[in-house]
């Protein structure tokens, strides 16, 4: 998540836009965790290792103002994923996928169109590397919710930081009093505090996350490994 702007810290050290609160990679759709229990199983998709980063950056790149299903699906065929519209619609439904925004068509009568995320490809990822793990459609959201609201926090603090920081370096207006000398650099040396403090909470969290998460992955392994069951995959195709 990008930090505030350029800005000097306390110990007069410039912070660049691609700061990130905590070095977690992307947090969106559970791409924070995306290394973990990679023991794919086919039936599940291909899970694999995935797309790289990289591939998934450039995808998002392309698709600024979101993607709609038939060109997602083409994106995914060209990343080796495949997918049927019946399977991300049925996601869709039952909360694993956002639902599409809709975007009107220019001219009159022509109707609207239905837009998501391009992020929405990390979530496919994810629900894939999560059903190679066998865990139920319940499981599987819940796992999902953990990690949005992890993600949601730490842009919320990363927005909140950067909102102070442009605004301690907002030019001055007439009858505005601005922070100078001892005020600005008190002012800097918490900013930058408040920064590590709220990297440290949101690793910690992550952590938390993880170790909530991992019992359930075990846990579905060892019902499926030992009845035979083929676990949530399934429910989900």
């Amino acid at each position: 998540m990008a930090a505030s702007g350029t800005k000097r810290g306390a110990g007069g050290a410039r912070r660049g836009e691609g700061d990130s609160l905590v070095n977690s990679g992307p947090s969106a759709g559970g791409a924070r965790s995306a290394g973990r229990g990679q023991t794919a199983r086919s039936s599940a998709a291909g899970a694999g290792s995935g797309p790289s980063e990289a591939a998934l950056a450039a995808v998002e790149a392309r698709y600024p103002e979101g993607i709609q299903v038939a060109a997602l699906l083409k994106e995914l065929g060209a990343l080796g994923l495949t997918l049927s519209e019946a399977t991300f619609r049925k996601w869709v439904q039952q909360g694993l996928l956002p639902r599409s925004v809709r975007v009107g068509r220019p001219g009159k009568h022509q109707g609207s169109q239905g837009f998501y995320p391009a992020s929405v490809m990390r979530r496919i990822v994810e629900i894939r590397r999560l059903m190679s793990s066998s865990l139920t459609v319940d499981d599987i959201v819940q796992t999902l919710r953990f990690r949005d609201e992890l993600g949601a926090i730490e842009r919320g603090i990363t927005s909140l930081l950067s909102g102070l920081t442009a605004q301690l370096d907002a030019p001055p207006r007439p009858g505005m009093h601005r922070l100078e000398g001892a005020e600005r650099r008190s002012a800097e040396k918490l900013l930058e505090q408040l920064r590590r403090e709220a990297g440290e909470l949101v690793r910690r969290l992550g952590e938390l996350e993880r170790r909530v998460v991992t019992p359930l992955e075990r846990e579905a392994k060892a019902r499926a490994f030992g009845t035979g069951a083929t676990g949530g995959a399934d429910e989900l195709l």
